[in-house]
């Protein structure tokens, strides 16, 4: 009897012992069908049923979203940009042409997968910017969970492909945290890299949470798109190989056609000649289709160019085959990534599955982008706002080659700025401007066979990214969650498009947007706009007067979009008290929506001495590290700073000691047979090679490089340098760097130690990459020179 008592005692701890396991390890959430008794034979067992929180036969969902893509490049809607892929799509659903974005990378992802405003979730611009107001934090809050999460808690799998740029540029090295990268926000298969671009040939890629080496290279064969594709079909084919029955989330985000504008040349030959007369005869020739087409409606008026924006005629004959260029090479980057997309949406095909899922195709993130400037081999030039001459350009290309070099490894081009425009039509403006769909507005095409009808005519409906996961929830048949994870949820601020699916003429159900970008602004309500530039000029390096801005004396512009499809007639002065009454209301809408200050996404643009940057001023390395990303590594190519390398030096050493940055610009500390060379790349128009006379001696060296900085004597807002290198104490060489970056080399690649992985800095040992150091590094220092 005693024996019996203590059994039972132990099988009542052990269940309470069970239970509490039960809370904090993965156990099924259903309660077990069986009935544990003493012993096996006195128990009953029973296979427990898992209880699906899914409607029968939901669909899958697959979100394509294309890069800096504006609405007048895609031939399904009247572009020259040839999109089979985003056709198909279309002719097997529906077409929206007034469906909108942010106008900017960051806040239209993040609005996009949460169903809410970009400001309310913290992304008021692109996480590198981000500051400590809370529209502009770069960090979507928990209380905004992503569609991924809520899918994933009913039962989907879930997976992410390509570009993400909503996690905090600190938070993206090999240390985390990782709660804000896609893995932390539901994704439970993350392939592609974590910043706004990247290399298409030496890309900076992380599966889950861990960085990875590339299948092949660019010689090889290597392009991202590809390996982008190829990734989601595998993962396409392994989840139903197990899982069958469960169905699926995918957002797809190659990131092309986002700068750099790299292609490998058979897509680029695919447009030889097709530019040849210019920006200006591009929108003339587009516009027409586009009514042909009836994708705009016929009374659309086509909106002239801006002062500020150059007309081809007036571009040099000398400079043209460049610019020409460009555009072919954007054109056949572009085709790729729609060529990519359709390899996804045909596995489904293949697989049986098509018929129940439901696509979402987003050409763009927001509109083409200007940022290209008069057209440049090194896109990043104009962000750290370092003048230069096309003839700069043009004479770099000719060096590396000729004009074949643009779209290859050895060039980060992006075309200028009145091909983005030419990009737009019919309407103002490009990417940054949210006062105009040059940047906002983007062509969606929608398919699900199972249950949208096939309509050729394009649906109307005023809709923005928000509305996609609400959207999404009512197709699947799920409830909104008010709580996820512990969280209060927020409010959406999208609606669903369900209503317009087989009714192209149903009544809008979204009766207010509002748009703003770094000050670019409007808001819209029920059929009115109001909006107003703002103050940076996406096309203009700098913007005259940015520092003195104030909202209170911008000039706000009145359209009535039932009548004026293009905002091409502004009726502020006709009709004052409704721009009055928008305005008031886009006041309101930016107070609930963490909308102020007003221009709060400019603060680290016109203050960037705030730029969040690793705190520390000193910094201590030993054995090889690599892949540090360099928003988080050392600024050793922007301040003054002591770097002191312990190697240990063989016999006619070569290869790399650090390298900062990629070959579109980088710094690279490296030994060439036995001669020590320190290389400040300018963004390729410009190489301070400083070396020695002599080969350092073999053996324990210690290395000495010292970087002093002072103001530039021609532009106040750039800075200067002087190099001095000692090796054991003597001094090595000098040197001098004329122009410094502000900012940085690049948004995606790296520091390393001993070695260059990724995109080569150097000229001189491109095509020896990653050229690892021959000797030994036993430590490296690096010191800032500032208190």
């Amino acid at each position: 009897m005693k024996v019996q008592i203590r059994l039972f005692l132990l099988l009542i701890l052990f269940n309470a012992f069970s239970t509490n396991a039960q809370e904090i390890l993965p156990f099924p959430a259903t309660p077990t069908a069986s009935q544990a008794g003493r012993t096996i034979d006195e128990s009953v067992y029973k296979n427990r049923t898992v209880q699906s929180h899914l409607p029968k036969d939901a669909p899958n969902i697959l979100i394509i979203l294309i890069d800096d893509a504006g609405p007048g490049l895609p031939d399904t809607y009247g572009g020259e940009v040839h999109t089979p892929n985003l056709t198909k799509v279309a002719n097997n659903g529906v077409s929206y042409n007034r469906f909108h974005s942010t106008a900017m990378c960051s806040p239209t992802r993040s609005s996009l997968l949460t169903g809410r405003n970009h400001t309310r979730i913290g992304n008021g611009q692109i996480t590198e910017l981000a500051n400590d107001w809370d529209g502009f934090s770069g960090v979507i809050p928990k209380t905004s969970a992503t569609v991924a999460e809520v899918l994933k808690q009913y039962g989907y799998s879930t997976s992410a492909f390509g570009k993400w740029h909503n996690t905090p540029g600190a938070q993206t090295s090999q240390a985390g945290p990782f709660e804000f990268w896609p893995i932390g926000y539901g994704f439970e298969y993350f392939y592609g890299f974590l910043s706004g671009e990247t290399s298409q040939y030496e890309p900076t890629l992380v599966k889950n949470t861990t960085f990875v080496k590339l299948p092949k290279t660019a010689e090889e064969g290597y392009s991202l798109s590809d390996d982008l594709a190829d990734n989601a079909i595998e993962w396409i084919q392994t989840h139903r190989a197990i899982h069958p029955e469960q169905p699926f989330l995918m957002y797809w985000a190659p990131g092309a056609a986002h700068g750099p504008h790299q292609v490998p040349k058979q897509w680029i030959d695919k447009y030889k000649g097709k530019f040849d007369d210019g920006w200006d005869k591009y929108r003339e020739r587009v516009f027409e289709k586009q009514k042909k087409l009836g994708y705009i409606p016929a009374k659309t008026k086509l909106t002239p160019r801006p002062d500020n924006l150059a007309a081809w005629n007036t571009i040099p004959e000398s400079e043209k085959p460049f610019q020409r260029k460009l555009m072919e090479v954007y054109a056949g980057f572009a085709e790729q990534a729609d060529y990519d997309a359709g390899r996804v949406i045909d596995e489904l095909e293949k697989m049986g599955i098509k018929d129940n899922t439901l696509i979402f195709y987003i050409w763009g993130d927001n509109g083409s982008s200007a940022e290209g400037i008069n057209g440049s081999i090194s896109e990043l030039l104009t962000q750290n706002q370092i003048p230069s001459k096309i003839e700069d350009h043009i004479k770099t290309a000719n060096e590396l080659g000729g004009l074949d070099v643009l779209g290859s490894p050895k060039a980060d081009n992006m075309y200028h700025a009145g091909w983005a425009w030419a990009g737009s039509t019919p309407f103002k403006g490009t990417k940054l401007l949210g006062a105009y769909f040059g940047g906002t507005r983007q062509p969606l095409a929608i398919s699900w066979p199972k249950k949208i009808k096939i309509d050729k005519t394009p649906h109307a409906q005023f809709h923005h990214v928000n509305d996609v996961v609400p959207t999404i929830y009512e197709a699947v048949g799920i409830k909104t969650p008010s709580i996820v994870n512990g969280y209060n949820q927020d409010p959406f601020d999208g609606v669903s498009m369900v209503y317009s699916f087989n009714d192209g003429k149903a009544k809008d159900q979204k009766h207010t947007q509002f748009f703003d970008i770094m000050g670019s602004r409007a808001i819209y309500h029920d059929g009115w706009m109001a909006s107003t530039f703002g103050p940076r000029v996406p096309w203009l390096t700098i913007t005259p007067g940015l520092a003195a801005w104030t909202p209170d004396k911008d000039k706000w512009e009145l359209y009535n979009l039932d009548e004026d499809f293009s905002q091409a007639n502004d009726l502020s002065a006709k009709n004052p008290e409704k721009l009055n009454a928008l305005k008031e209301l886009f006041l309101i809408e930016s107070a609930k929506n963490n909308n102020l200050p007003i221009g709060g996404g400019l603060y680290l643009a016109l203050h960037p001495e705030a730029l969040p940057i690793n705190p520390a001023k000193e910094f201590n390395y030993t054995g090889n590290i690599t892949r540090l990303p360099e928003v988080v590594a050392p600024k050793i190519a922007t301040v003054a700073n002591t770097i002191t390398i312990d190697a240990e030096i063989p016999k006619d050493a070569n290869g790399v000691l650090l390298a900062l940055g990629g070959y579109s610009g980088g710094l690279s500390i490296y030994v060439k047979d036995g001669i020590l060379y320190y290389e400040y790349n300018l963004m390729e128009i410009d190489r301070s090679i400083i070396k020695g006379s002599t080969k350092i001696p073999e053996g324990k060296a210690k290395i000495v490089i010292d970087l002093n900085t002072s103001k530039h004597p021609q532009y106040a807002h750039l800075n200067s340098a002087k190099v001095n290198i000692s090796v054991n104490g003597k001094e090595y060489a000098t040197g001098n760097v004329p122009i410094l970056v502000n900012l940085g080399f690049t948004v995606y690649e790296c520091l390393d130690i001993g070695t260059d992985l990724g995109s080569p800095i150097s000229e001189a040992y491109f095509e020896k990459a990653p050229f690892a150091f021959s000797g030994k590094i036993n430590g490296v220092n690096i010191k800032y020179k500032i208190k």
